[in-house]
């Protein structure tokens, strides 16, 4: 389900949330969907329990999944909370600059950096969102 990788960069909790946004966009979590326990996840992945804590309140935070008191965490409906969108746009709009910037750095062009994110958007089939509002 979740692969973790240890010689990257990028820290463990945010590999744990990247994964789990992912296997959304493929379809292999759906909405309402239980997600496996922090002790579970921990226990399969190998690492610290409150690693993964980190991980599922920052997906919480951003309105990827709903915990119930007792019951465990579900994938949550997109947008859930009012204004969440808002701010989970202006993050990737962030996000989009500061791969830009290092796409300039080693040399990508435009066309070879439009070619690759058309490649990924059409691997997850989101472009029936194409015109959804934009905010900055």
């Amino acid at each position: 389900m979740i692969q973790i990788n240890e010689r990257s960069m990028v820290p463990i909790y945010e590999q744990i949330v990247q994964a789990f946004k992912e296997l959304i966009a493929k379809g292999a979590l759906r909405e309402g969907d239980k997600i496996p326990s922090v002790r579970e996840l921990s226990a399969q992945l190998l690492i610290n329990h409150n690693t993964v804590a980190k991980a599922y309140q920052e997906l919480e935070r951003q309105g990827v999944v709903a915990s119930q008191r007792g019951k465990g965490a579900y994938v949550a409906k997109p947008a859930e909370e009012p204004g969440m969108e808002r701010e989970r746009v202006r993050q990737l709009r962030a996000e989009l600059r500061r791969i830009a910037v290092e796409a300039h750095h080693l040399g990508i062009g435009s066309r070879q950096l439009a070619d690759w994110f058309g490649e990924e958007i059409q691997r997850y089939g989101r472009d029936e969102h194409a015109d959804r509002p934009q905010s900055t």
